[in-house]
């Protein structure tokens, strides 16, 4: 068994000049503008002035230092003898160093963490024991018995006795131990609200949302939180339930998590849509007045839009490239957009809690037991995804070679990379089947052919950037038109949405619609619906903003709408909660190779 012990610390220290091997170099930084670059033995320091990232993500501060934390790894300019040499610096091309995973943390240097809010609930921080033996390479083991991840809403009661029970006695373990409830849902906080700092890149934080992070983290997360209840009750079968909001049967919050004095409870949680409540998978931040069958209805239009429509490439459905020295937040995929998002919002209490604590804030939200099965959910839908809807993974070393560090069950840290976790069976886990009514709810298909060229709606150069306070509309060009289902086959027509910046600390939730009215009439179930944006309230880098894209498929939006053969498009955007915090740069059209 591993030993380990507690680090806590009061303050943050600055990163001072010092070499990083120095005796004298603190463990842990303080704002991220005070980084400098770190040196490896016997290397020059090297000074960058006035470097700016390419990446329109980027939240740069004029006020900062020369060394900007928004500097891009791929604008670095390595000197002679570096590992790319430039051959001429006054002209326009310039070597770029190969993208590289972002690296588990060191968390020795895990901090308390940055993007929270003024007032969250963190009396200490959120990092894990810091381990006295090594870290290794997790390997997972070649034989097994399988665990069966059931719906929760089925669950028998000899199942939630046992997990009441092992739930307890994560619960009863010291706050400190690895295993502790208290640990596991420090390791959201941790890795969600910027505890831990890039390896190499220390102006950088690790965030594991609104990228291609996103269903491998959480995957992982989710493995090892399984793995040790079933240590806890010495039961190596026992599988997490999962939440089965995407079927009819499953859109409560399941009975299981809602008796008050079971381990499964959690206070935080919004009472005005406890069962029979009904779940809003579109939530914006209140009731809609929808009747129960037209929340249903809307529910599997808007699983069909995330799983199908808006599925069809890796990074639509997975999220967009975050390497290492990328500025967190490059995009959600459809699937942790919506319902992701949405759901984590529903559940935490916005009522009485002042951040919507617990599910609907990234920091608090392990601390819901729900949590978990709701992300066992998510995690049912990358299988889906991969297995029966014909969806690719990433192919990318700098996917693939990405790790996170966990405590296995045995109280061993280990590190853990994405390339292994891509196979739910080789993990020792499946999913019991449940019906996936949402195949059949694709919106009926309604002719708009001649809509957007009769419209006197302005092009996207003249009205953007925008503040998002009402409904925007605008004439978007398409450089392809009347594509062969060949070329369709080939490309994904997506509707990006750039440069979205919302206020940090607030639930954000606007909606897309294509050739439809200024002012959108009727539900979500109707074919001119494509999708929507929602945000999950979190700091970036201490900063009062985030900024991030949305990106959605048109291939089949466009065939049902007959404007295929048409050179522009009429994109509505419609905000839904946060309005007038919502600023948008761009929006165009690109295609996206399947």
């Amino acid at each position: 068994m591993a030993s380990f012990t507690t680090l806590t610390f009061p303050c943050l220290a600055a990163f001072s000049s010092s070499s990083p091997n120095s005796p004298n170099s603190p463990l842990f930084f303080s704002a991220p503008s005070q980084f400098l670059l770190r040196k490896k033995p016997n290397q020059t320091r090297l000074r960058l002035i006035s470097c700016r990232s390419a990446n329109p993500n980027n939240n740069s501060d004029d006020n900062a230092p020369s060394l900007s934390r928004n500097i891009d790894r791929r604008n670095v300019l390595l000197g002679i003898g570096g590992l790319y040499g430039v051959a001429n610096l006054a002209g326009t091309t310039i070597a770029s160093a190969a993208d590289t995973a972002i690296q588990a943390p060191d968390v020795t240097k895990c901090h308390y963490p940055t993007d929270l809010p003024d007032n969250a609930d963190v009396p200490d921080t959120c990092c894990p024991p810091v381990p006295a033996v090594t870290i290794s390479d997790y390997q997972l083991p070649a034989d097994g018995a399988m665990r069966t991840r059931v719906p929760a809403h089925l669950a028998s009661d000899e199942f939630i006795a046992k997990y009441e029970a092992a739930l307890s006695a994560m619960r009863n373990l010291d706050p400190s131990h690895p295993h502790s409830f208290t640990q596991q849902a420090n390791i959201h906080c941790a890795y969600c609200n910027a505890g831990y700092q890039q390896v190499d890149f220390p102006s950088e934080v690790i965030q594991v949302h609104n990228s291609w992070l996103f269903f491998p983290f959480h995957r992982w997360y989710l493995y090892f939180y399984e793995k040790i209840l079933g240590k806890l009750i010495n039961d190596p079968t026992f599988a997490l339930p999962y939440w089965n909001w995407d079927n009819e049967s499953g859109m409560t919050m399941p009975n299981m998590f809602m008796t008050s004095t079971s381990s499964l409870y959690d206070a935080n949680r919004n009472a005005n849509y406890f069962p029979p409540a009904i779940i809003d998978l579109n939530y914006a931040g209140s009731d809609r007045g929808l009747t129960d069958d037209e929340l249903i209805k809307e529910n599997l239009v808007a699983m069909y839009r995330s799983m199908v429509t808006n599925a069809t490439t890796s990074d639509l459905f997975m999220g967009q490239k975050y390497v290492a020295g990328d500025a967190p937040d490059p995009g959600q995929g459809s699937m942790e957009n919506i319902p992701h998002t949405p759901v984590h919002r529903w559940v935490g209490d916005s009522v009485n809690q002042p951040n919507g604590e617990d599910m609907g804030n990234f920091y608090s939200a392990g601390r819901d037991p729900l949590f978990y099965s709701h992300h066992a959910n998510v995690d049912r839908m990358w299988v889906i995804w991969q297995q029966q809807l014909g969806g690719k993974n990433f192919t990318d070393d700098a996917w693939l070679d990405a790790s996170f560090l966990f405590y296995d069950e045995n109280e061993n840290p280990v590190r853990v990379y994405v390339k292994d976790c891509l196979d739910n069976a080789k993990m020792g886990y499946e999913y019991q089947p449940s019906a996936l009514p949402w195949t059949n709810s694709k919106p009926a298909a309604s002719s708009t052919a001649g809509l957007a060229a009769a419209s006197t709606a302005l092009s996207v150069a003249d009205v953007f950037p925008v503040t998002l306070d009402k409904a925007v509309q605008v004439k978007v060009a398409r450089s392809k038109t009347s594509r062969t289902e060949d070329e369709k086959g080939q490309e994904e027509e997506v509707l990006v949405i750039g440069g979205i910046e919302v206020s940090a600390d607030q639930y954000v939730r606007f909606d897309v619609y294509v050739n439809d009215d200024e002012q959108p009439a009727g539900g979500k179930d109707k074919p001119q619906y494509v999708g929507g944006f929602a945000h999950l309230p979190q700091k970036q880098q201490s900063s009062t903003k985030t900024t991030t894209s949305l990106r959605l498929g048109l291939n089949e939006v466009l065939a049902d709408l007959g404007a295929e053969d048409e050179d522009t498009i009429l994109v509505t955007l419609v905000p839904t909660v946060g309005g007038g915090v919502v600023n948008v740069s761009s929006i165009a059209i690109e295609y996206s190779a399947k």
